[in-house]
């Protein structure tokens, strides 16, 4: 993973400035995974932050995306397979078509999760009139494979100004939203000056991406589209530079999986996965 070019808030990057090693960091890959007319994704591989870890995961997740579509953009049908599949758009309208008859939504208020299992087809489009899109697909592993295919699809709870919202969660957590594996989402709007504690669970570790602003944490800054995993049982201060949006991953590193997905495990990621770690 390699730096971009891009305005930084200012007081976001001090030269000079200590580094704990405490937390693990990625910086903004500018390599694209995928790339067609008015179609980019970029992957982000939260196993390359564990030290002696072979796998471009982080146990059930597999791989984050950053995706961008135009407006009038049209992914044609296709079809996914094992991945569970949870599509956040902070920024933009996404919309999804399946044979079933499905025509949804996604925006920053309606989150969608395809548990894809045996097998479920779609096409992702956005209109004319609508505005740039740039999401996060997250890539989830199941446990086990050929689980029945559904989808998810509804309005999130509110996100209120620095207060952690519960994203998603394990089949039979609490969450409204929910994966068939070991991992929790959650996800934060900060002003500048505001600090919080990153999620965490014994046991488990925590990954947290910046969709926008910047954030330091634990004496290191961490910019738009940078990454950071952090130790297991760490308890995190995160304090806002500038005006941001954080999602975090709460995940156990043990839990059983299935590494088959279309996407998360795919040809393409795997590919990419070996390349940026050459």
């Amino acid at each position: 993973m390699s730096v971009v070019e891009r305005s930084i808030p200012r007081g976001c990057l001090t030269p000079g400035s200590p580094r704990s090693p405490v937390i693990a960091k990625a910086e903004r890959t500018t390599e694209n995974a995928i790339a067609s007319v008015g179609f980019v994704a970029r992957a982000y591989f939260p196993g390359h932050l564990e030290h002696g870890l072979a796998d471009h995961g982080l146990g059930p997740l597999a791989t984050i995306m950053e995706s961008f579509l135009a407006p009038g953009t049209h992914i044609k049908l296709h079809e996914h397979v094992q991945d569970e599949i949870i599509s956040w758009v902070p920024a933009g309208i996404m919309r999804h078509d399946d044979p079933q008859g499905g025509h949804l939504t996604l925006d920053a208020d309606h989150l969608m999760i395809m548990n894809a299992g045996r097998g479920f087809q779609h096409e992702e489009r956005t209109r004319n009139d609508d505005p740039p899109l740039r999401m996060l697909q997250i890539f989830v592993r199941p446990q086990v494979a050929d689980l029945d295919p559904h989808i998810q699809h509804g309005r999130l709870p509110k996100l209120e100004t620095n207060r952690w919202r519960h994203v998603f969660g394990p089949t039979g957590s609490e969450a409204r939203f929910t994966v068939r594996n070991a991992v929790e989402c959650h996800d934060i709007r900060m002003n500048s000056g505001d600090t919080t504690i990153l999620p965490s669970r014994s046991g488990w570790r925590t990954y947290f991406f910046i969709f926008s602003g910047c954030i330091e944490a634990e004496e290191q800054t961490f910019s738009e589209a940078e990454s950071g995993l952090c130790p297991e049982g760490a308890e995190v201060r995160m304090r806002a530079i500038s005006e941001s949006l954080v999602v975090a991953f709460v995940v156990d590193p043990n839990a059983s999986v299935y590494r088959v997905g279309t996407v998360g495990d795919g040809e393409t990621v795997r590919r990419m996965a070996a390349h940026v770690r050459s």
